[in-house]
């Protein structure tokens, strides 16, 4: 795969309040960050559509997006034409991230089913065609194992052809697999097949891992004549001399060592110049270009994004 040009996009999932995001989307915007992406989960985060259509509305090229909606929680004729009014709303800035659900607290809060991951991202993929079929703005007549529709034209239409950005995210060999097969962006993670992060993640987060995950996308993807943009999470990501102790932290959080911590391409802690570094050996060894932060980095890293981005 080729080397596309740095660019960096910040997760607003921590935010409360919908004015919190707006706030946010401006700064970022402001900042020359990439896109605002949102989380899905019945905590005490905003509702994602709403929060994005605000943020749209005081920004004007900041993309736009989700990161990632859970295909379990809502059915695709809904998410089609919610995320196509978005994308008219924005002047088609909207990425839309979808994920095939992994949290547990969030199904057993909700009483919604959690079928196992295979299920869940054989329903996804199903998914992904009547997205398309309603993209197109013809009649979709669709009879599958999870979902059936018959005669509805996907309404309104969007501003971006033939379908808004696509971004799909995961961790597992099938996930990232159908992800490069089918997306515009994949978006690495751990795999977090087991419902939560927590220490059980570690082993998955490691230099040696990735080289699986990227290999797995590299392997779907030979057949495309354009290949998918690689984003990467940071889970932990600081402008800091003193990288031995982040380090620790994120080992002790992750379940790895102090040394494969500092080696994972999810963690981002050093001094700008060690960072900057960084980011290229990365992009070099795994492609990695879509820089996926917290939005209580946005200080932080500004002075990276100020170096790095579409260079």
């Amino acid at each position: 795969m080729s080397q596309a040009p740095f660019r960096f996009t910040l997760q607003a999932s921590k935010c409360r309040t919908v004015a919190e995001v707006v706030e946010v989307a401006r700064k970022a915007e402001d900042l020359g960050y990439h896109a605002l992406t949102i989380a899905d989960h019945f905590d005490t985060q905003v509702g994602p559509i709403t929060a994005l259509a605000a943020a749209s509305q005081v920004t004007d090229t900041l993309r736009l997006g989700t990161l990632v909606l859970s295909n379990d929680y809502r059915h695709p004729v809904v998410v089609a034409k919610e995320i196509a009014s978005l994308d008219q709303l924005s002047g088609g800035r909207i990425i839309l991230g979808l994920g095939a659900g992994w949290a547990v607290d969030d199904y057993d809060h909700a009483g919604i089913p959690m079928d196992r991951p295979g299920v869940r991202i054989d329903r996804l993929a199903e998914a992904l065609d009547v997205f398309d079929a309603l993209f197109s703005h013809d009649e979709v007549h669709h009879d599958g194992t999870h979902y059936h529709v018959h005669g509805l034209v996907g309404a309104p239409e969007c501003v971006q052809r033939p379908r808004p950005t696509l971004m799909l995210g995961g961790g597992g060999r099938r996930m990232l697999s159908l992800a490069a097969r089918r997306a515009d962006i994949v978006a690495v993670n751990v795999n977090l097949a087991g419902g939560h992060i927590d220490t059980s993640v570690g082993p998955d987060a490691t230099a040696a891992r990735t080289d699986d995950k990227v290999a797995w996308i590299r392997q779907a993807a030979s057949g495309r004549a354009t290949p998918p943009v690689l984003q990467v999470r940071q889970h932990i990501a600081a402008v800091t001399d003193d990288v031995r102790s982040i380090a620790e932290l994120m080992a002790g959080a992750m379940g790895m060592t102090p040394e494969d911590a500092m080696e994972s391409p999810f963690g981002l802690v050093g001094s700008v110049e060690a960072i900057v570094e960084m980011l290229h050996e990365r992009r070099e060894r795994w492609g990695f270009s879509d820089i996926g932060l917290s939005s209580g980095s946005i200080d932080d890293l500004a002075p990276v994004v100020d170096r790095l981005a579409g260079q």
